[in-house]
C-alpha cells in the first residue's frame, strides 16, 4: 500500500446520501413505526406522504443519455449512494479525500419534518437522522466523511439544543434554508429575531450554516412557460439572493464568528453581485439609513410596520463581510476561478455532487485539477482541500491505496 500525495486529493463540500431503509425504524420505538419514515416497495412512507427517489438523484453508473426523472428503485441504486463503505471505494476511485453529504428523503434542510403534522414525532425523526449521520454514516469512516446534520425548523430553541448536542458528538455543520419564506417560516430579517437561537448556537459551536440550492423548496423561474433547462441554468440566482440577504442583514455584525456556505450555487456570479452591492451601498446608503421602518408580512398574513433589521450601512464593508463569513463552491466552472482576485481564494471550495446528475464522478480529481492548473500551487491546495479543512475544522485521514 502507498499513500496518495495530499495535493492529489480533493474535499467535496457538497455530495448527497440516499438514506437506507432502517434510518428511522432502527432508532424509534415500535409504537412509531407505522407513522415514522419507512420504505415500502422502494418508496418512503411518512404520515400521508409517499416519496420516491427521482432518477436524477442517483445517476452513478449511467450515461447521460440514460438520465431520467423516473423514480429509481432502491435495489437498483449503486451501493455508494447509501452505504458508507461502498462510498469510500467510490471516493478513492475519484480522488476524493473527504465528503460532506446533504440528506435526500428529509430534503436539503429537513423540510419534510417541518411539514409534518406530528411535531413530537418529527423531532424524534430529526434526532434519529442526526444520530445515524454521526454514528453510522460518518462513524464508518472517521476522517473521511464530514458530519452534516439537520434541525427542527419549527422550534428555534429546540434547534439550538440539537445543534449543541450534535456538536458534542462531532458535527461540523448543519443544514439551513437558502430562503425560509417560501417554506412558511420567518426570514433571517424577521424583526422578532426568530432565528437568533439557531445562529447563536452556530456561532457558539463553530458550526457552519450550509444552504443548498433548492432548500427553499422552490426553483428559480424565468417565466411561467420557460423551458426547464432555462430555469435550471437560471438557478444560481437563488444563491446570489441568499448571499446578498446575509450581507445586508445584521447577523454578521451581531455574531462575528458566524460562517455560511452556499452549496451547489456556483461562484461565477459572485464578482458581479459583490461589485453591484458596493455600488448600491455607495449611491443609496444615505436615504436607506433614514428609512426606519418597512412593511412586514408575518406568518399571520397581517401587514405591519416594523424596524428594518439590517447591517450598519454607514460602516458596512461588503467585500470584507464576504471574505470573513461567506463561502462558495463549484462543480465544473471556469468563470469564477478567473475572478479569484475579486472573490478571494480563501472563500472557494470544490464539490462533486455525487451521486446526482451534475456530478463529475468518477473523473472528479481530473476535472478539478484541470480547472485549477493555471493557478499557483498554494491556491490550488486551498481550493481543493485547505479551505474546507479550515472552515469545517476537519482533519482528514489520508487514504491508502494499492
Amino acid at each position: 500500500m502507498t499513500t496518495i500525495a495530499p495535493q492529489d486529493w480533493l474535499i467535496s463540500v457538497d455530495d448527497h446520501v440516499i438514506e437506507p431503509p432502517g434510518v428511522w425504524i432502527d432508532r424509534l420505538p415500535g409504537r412509531y413505526h407505522d407513522r415514522a419514515p419507512h420504505m415500502v416497495d422502494s418508496a418512503w412512507h411518512y404520515e400521508d406522504k409517499v416519496v420516491h427517489t427521482a432518477g436524477l438523484s442517483v445517476t452513478i453508473g449511467r450515461s447521460k443519455e440514460e438520465f431520467s426523472l423516473d423514480p429509481v428503485a432502491f435495489e437498483d441504486m449503486p451501493p455508494g449512494a447509501y452505504d458508507p463503505v461502498a462510498r469510500l471505494a467510490d471516493m478513492d476511485r475519484a480522488g476524493i479525500l473527504a465528503s460532506l453529504s446533504f440528506p435526500s428523503f428529509p430534503r436539503f434542510c429537513g423540510q419534510i419534518f417541518w411539514e409534518a403534522k406530528d411535531k413530537e414525532l418529527a423531532m424524534l425523526c430529526v434526532r434519529a437522522y442526526n444520530d445515524w449521520m454521526l454514528d453510522e454514516w460518518c462513524g464508518a469512516a472517521p476522517g473521511r466523511l464530514i458530519p452534516l446534520t439537520i434541525i427542527p425548523l419549527w422550534d428555534p430553541t429546540a434547534a439550538a439544543k440539537e445543534i449543541q448536542r450534535c456538536a458534542g458528538k462531532g458535527a461540523r455543520a448543519f443544514c439551513f434554508s437558502e430562503n425560509p419564506e417560501p417554506l412558511g417560516l420567518p426570514t433571517i430579517h424577521d424583526p422578532a429575531r426568530y432565528w437568533d437561537p439557531v445562529m447563536a448556537a452556530a456561532q457558539d459551536t463553530e458550526m457552519v450554516v450550509c444552504m443548498h440550492v433548492g432548500s427553499s423548496s422552490t426553483m428559480a423561474s424565468i417565466s411561467s412557460d420557460a423551458p426547464t433547462l432555462a430555469d435550471l441554468t437560471f438557478g444560481a440566482v437563488r444563491a446570489a439572493g441568499t448571499m446578498l440577504a446575509w450581507i445586508f442583514s445584521d447577523y454578521f455584525e451581531r455574531m462575528p464568528h458566524l460562517k455560511i456556505a452556499l452549496s451547489e450555487g456556483n461562484i461565477g456570479w459572485m464578482p458581479y453581485f459583490l461589485e453591484r452591492a458596493e455600488q448600491v451601498l455607495d449611491k443609496q446608503r444615505h436615504w436607506a439609513m433614514k428609512q426606519r421602518v418597512k412593511l412586514y408580512s408575518g406568518n399571520s398574513g397581517a401587514t405591519t410596520q416594523a424596524p428594518v433589521p439590517q447591517a450598519n450601512l454607514a460602516t458596512l464593508d461588503v467585500r470584507q463581510v464576504f471574505r470573513d463569513h461567506i463561502y462558495g463552491c463549484f462543480i465544473d466552472e471556469e468563470s469564477g476561478l478567473r475572478c479569484l482576485d475579486m472573490i478571494g481564494e480563501d472563500n472557494v471550495m470544490v464539490e462533486v455532487d455525487y451521486p446526482h446528475s451534475d456530478t463529475t464522478w468518477p473523473n472528479s480529481i481530473e476535472v478539478a485539477t484541470n480547472l485549477l492548473k493555471h493557478l499557483p500551487a498554494q491556491t490550488r491546495w486551498k481550493i481543493l482541500r485547505g479551505n474546507a479543512e479550515r472552515l469545517f475544522r476537519f482533519t482528514p485521514t489520508e487514504p491508502l491505496v494499492a
